[in-house]
């Protein structure tokens, strides 16, 4: 019978097959600021997300209309909250296009599916609360 002395190996790495990869955790969460644009785009219409035409343009600066435009500086949040509004008014019935720069914007699709699951119970409260008026 042989004997192997394993003491010698201790606190050394072992050596893995080298079929195993680490994989990098996705992220499926957002930070507190982006929660906050999910949050602030339930209040925005869906005439937020169309770009205003010159004729617009022209009658607001003609009548000193305030432009009220909900777009963000940054492109990556504003991706975010054109995600949102079409979520809080569509649900998961989102255009691939949008879904699509949702990702190019650099958010993965568990980040999507996270969205989606949010603002799917926040309508389910909400429609409750307007029944129960």
């Amino acid at each position: 019978m042989a004997y192997l002395n394993f003491s010698e190996l201790q606190g050394t790495p072992i050596a893995a097959p080298a079929d195993v990869v680490a994989q990098v955790a996705r992220a499926t969460g957002f930070t507190a600021l982006e929660w906050s644009v999910v949050a602030i785009a339930q209040k925005d219409r869906l005439s937020s997300l169309a770009t205003p035409g010159r004729l617009s343009i022209a009658f607001g600066s003609m009548f000193g209309a305030q432009s009220g435009s909900s777009r963000l500086a940054d492109t990556r949040l504003e991706a975010l909250r054109r995600m949102a509004v079409l979520a809080w008014h569509h649900g998961d019935a989102v255009p691939g296009h949008e879904i699509r720069s949702f990702h190019e914007a650099g958010f993965t699709p568990e980040q999507y599916e996270t969205l989606l699951d949010s603002i799917s119970r926040g309508r389910s409260a909400l429609n409750q609360g307007r029944r129960f008026r």
